[in-house]
């Protein structure tokens, strides 16, 4: 893992993969909640579509970045896992 980082912290020095990068962070970052919810909740993607009527392919795409969920999505999920929904604007950095 360690070459990868390294290789990732070299191409994190061009401006150009660093703004990409930072435009895919908040997508990356409700895939991951999404992933710990889930695990957290003790459930499998195939439980939680069992729970939700929401197919387990998608519940896959959806962890893997692969999809952008709506908000109505991400409330079925929630309340699938017991869970609500939170969203917040914070200032930038």
């Amino acid at each position: 893992m360690s070459d990868f980082r390294n290789y990732l912290n070299e191409q994190l020095q061009r401006p150009s993969f660093k703004a990409e990068w930072d435009a895919l962070q908040p997508e990356l970052t409700i895939a991951q909640a999404m992933i710990d919810a889930r695990k957290e909740s003790g459930l499998t993607q195939k439980q939680l579509s069992e729970r939700t009527g929401i197919a387990q392919a998608d519940i896959s795409k959806l962890e893997r970045g692969n999809a952008n969920p709506s908000l109505r999505t991400l409330q079925r999920l929630a309340a699938g896992m017991g869970m609500n929904v939170k969203i917040e604007f914070v200032t930038n950095k």
